[in-house]
């Protein structure tokens, strides 16, 4: 499965309830429309708004804000529209007459939310980043003590990120991070940007009072979770950075798989607010064409609208079609198992066909037939992975099947017990060893492949063993016949319509 989605990034509206900024919002849509018709047929489109939704959280303003979030809902081009608190999004304390909260009001996550989208494989964690940054600090009095609360802050918001992972929303299964896109929305720039200090305001620079005051902390936080994306507004500017730091869980020094690269972006003001240039961002996730193996890439298209311009036009202009095109980092192609596991925990009941289809989905792999090339490690994580989901598959279907088709499936099962058994034998795996792995849901390939080589062990009888394996797959074959499929286990591999997994 292809999986692909798409992220249109807008920020920092600024809507006043006046009704003033709405010829504003009619060219963005505008440009939306023409932008996104592009994307019709991924399955998740999003439309992000990173803070700033009004210019101060008045009932006018937030019933201007209700209505644009709804014409942008009725245009049809996106699937969800989800949106982060800003700074003027939030009620002043000394003001609170004539003010509504727009936590409650436009429903903004007040601490952090996780929204997973299933067929995208998308994690978007979202988080109020409005405790956490300096611009509450904006009187000028910055005195050793309010700093420190505000790295304290600051090293709360990572917390948070940390306790957003199995917040509501995601499915019942969780993905190795190695299955996911993690990208992470937040209002205030999370490092200092590469524009410098900037102004001066109430006699201190005003650059350390817009970004979190313990970014490191932050970025390690956004490190160690797989984090490999993040949208904010709140300047009015457009920039574009990479970061990379040593992966946390790197078995050894040197080379790409050593290093984590989070990618930030930042979006302007997309109403112009304050006479700026104008702008949004389309990220877009998809896999890489021509490759013999199936890669991903995000593409990011960027548009301005200069001042007293007409239109939106790429900011990019000076490369190729206008487009950023960076490597998503490590191979994203998600194992069909791992895919079946989600659907089976997303489903409450499953008919014949859909049970059918996931069957021929898990074992139509190469490490199922007599195929080529197949090594032992890569053999042993199919079957490991293919025995956790056929374990919940068996769970959601125990009480409806008839008894003929439950005694299949549970020898179904024991022989995926033994076939696991097998190539561990052949790796040199002990018990022990092999009981760890047989309970890890969140068993990694490329882990295993580190941990044991692909050749078998030393003087094992690798023919003999072979004809062993194919011996139990045609067995398997006898068994998945009950099921209602006859898929010739153990034999030639039929043509496949796309790329296959081990």
């Amino acid at each position: 499965m292809n999986r692909s989605f798409v992220i249109a990034q807008i920020s920092d509206l600024h809507l006043d309830g006046s009704g003033r900024l709405l010829p504003a919002i009619e060219t963005l849509i505008a440009a939306l429309r023409e932008r996104m018709a592009a994307f019709a047929d991924v399955p998740d489109r999003i439309l992000l708004i990173t803070g700033d939704i009004v210019n101060d959280p008045t009932p006018l303003a937030l019933d201007e804000a209700l209505a644009v979030i709804a014409s942008f809902r009725q245009t049809g081009l996106f699937t969800d529209i989800q949106a982060v608190a800003g700074n003027h999004d939030v009620k002043r304390p000394s003001q609170r007459g004539g003010r509504h909260d727009a936590y409650d009001y436009l429903r903004l996550p007040r601490t952090s939310k996780s929204v997973y989208y299933r067929e995208a494989g998308l994690d978007l964690v979202l988080l109020d980043s409005n405790s956490a940054s300096l611009t509450t600090l904006a009187s000028g009095n910055i005195d050793e003590q309010a700093y420190h609360a505000m790295v304290a802050q600051s090293a709360r918001l990572s917390v948070e990120l940390a306790g957003s992972i199995g917040s509501a929303g995601r499915a019942c299964y969780s993905e190795p991070a190695e299955s996911l896109v993690r990208v992470l929305a937040l209002h205030h720039h999370p490092l200092p940007q590469a524009t410098g200090e900037g102004k001066r305001f109430l006699g201190v620079p005003d650059e350390p009072l817009m970004y979190l005051a313990a970014p490191a902390t932050f970025l390690e936080a956004a490190t160690s979770l797989g984090v490999t994306m993040i949208l904010h507004g709140h300047r009015h500017v457009e920039g574009l950075s990479r970061y990379s730091i040593p992966d946390p869980r790197a078995m050894r020094s040197g080379g790409e798989d050593f290093w984590r690269t989070i990618y930030v972006l930042s979006c302007p003001s997309s109403t112009g607010h304050g006479g700026d240039d104008a702008g949004f961002n389309i990220v877009h996730l998809g896999p890489t064409s021509g490759s013999e193996r199936c890669e991903y890439r995000f593409t990011i298209a960027r548009y301005s609208q200069p001042r007293n311009d007409a239109g939106f036009r790429p900011l990019d202009s000076n490369l190729p079609d206008g487009l950023i095109r960076l490597p998503a980092g490590r191979d994203l192609s998600r194992d069909p198992a791992v895919q079946s596991v989600i659907e089976i925990a997303s489903s409450t009941s499953l008919s014949r066909d859909q049970v059918l289809g996931l069957v021929r989905r898990l074992l139509s792999r190469p490490a199922f037939y007599d195929a080529g090339g197949q090594d032992w490690t890569d053999m042993l994580y199919t079957y490991l992975v293919t025995f956790h989901a056929w374990a919940d598959l068996d769970g959601k279907l125990a009480r409806s099947a008839q008894r003929s088709e439950a005694t299949a499936r549970t020898e179904v099962r024991a022989l995926l017990h033994r076939l696991i058994g097998q190539s561990a034998d052949m790796l040199g795996i002990d018990h022990a060893t092999l009981e760890e792995l047989r309970t890890d849901r969140l068993l990694n390939r490329d882990d295993l492949l580190r941990r044991w080589p692909m050749l078998p062990r030393d003087a094992a009888d690798v023919a003999g063993r072979t004809q062993q394996r194919l011996h139990l797959l045609r067995e398997l074959n006898e068994q998945v016949k009950l099921l209602g499929l006859d898929l010739d286990l153990g034999g030639e591999m039929p043509p496949q319509g796309g790329r296959s997994r081990h």
